[in-house]
């Protein structure tokens, strides 16, 4: 009889890997509550690893670390789904069960599970790092559905701004929370081609 126990590494590195792409497919859920915004937990964890290096970057700290705890920081709910703060109050995630049963097999159970482990106890200043880069990218969606016009979004982030731990994230998020999130492109460029719309490109 077929089991997980029985396949060999390379196939169950390909079951990871598939594994891994459910991400896509799985839907971040406190959304629909705040009543506008979508994303997928894969959208939510590019972002966060991307944020991970930038805020490791700010503190001088070990910028790998911190990449590789955002990277994985969400892969069990490939399995669990995505639990928003009202279904933890009914249900429970095993979370840490869930990540051991994707590792298995795999020869990566020792490479990416301590990140995970490093994660959770919140002691090192790149785990705090990369639990703030967790909330950020929460941050920088409420912003934006703040500008788009939904109201409950400013007391959202009131409270996800409470949440951060370093200084570095607190005062990365305060940025954000006065930016507007359409500047960067819209003002990028002259102010002629909103007009024009056309013609050959400008030099900077």
């Amino acid at each position: 009889m077929k089991n997980i126990k029985s396949r060999d590494k390379m196939t169950r590195l390909a079951d990871f890997l598939f594994e891994v792409g459910m991400l896509r497919k799985t839907p971040r859920t406190g959304y629909q509550f705040l009543g506008s915004g979508s994303e997928s937990v894969a959208d939510h964890s590019y972002r966060v690893a991307v944020l991970g290096y930038v805020l490791a970057d700010m503190a001088e700290a070990d910028m790998a670390r911190t990449v590789f705890m955002c990277l994985f920081h969400d892969l069990h709910e490939a399995r669990t789904g995505d639990f928003n703060y009202v279904n933890r109050i009914y249900n429970r995630s095993y979370r840490d069960k869930a990540l051991r049963h994707t590792l298995e097999g795999t020869g990566l159970e020792d490479k990416i599970y301590p990140h995970w482990e490093e994660l959770e106890k919140c002691e090192s200043i790149e785990s705090l790092l990369a639990q703030d880069a967790d909330q950020i990218d929460f941050i920088l969606n409420l912003k934006e559905e703040h500008d788009m016009g939904n109201p409950y979004a400013a007391t959202w982030m009131e409270s996800a701004l409470k949440r951060l731990r370093t200084e570095q994230g607190k005062k990365l998020a305060e940025t954000i929370s006065k930016t507007d999130h359409k500047e960067w492109w819209y003002l990028g460029p002259p102010p002629s081609w909103w007009e024009n719309k056309s013609g050959p490109d400008e030099e900077e």
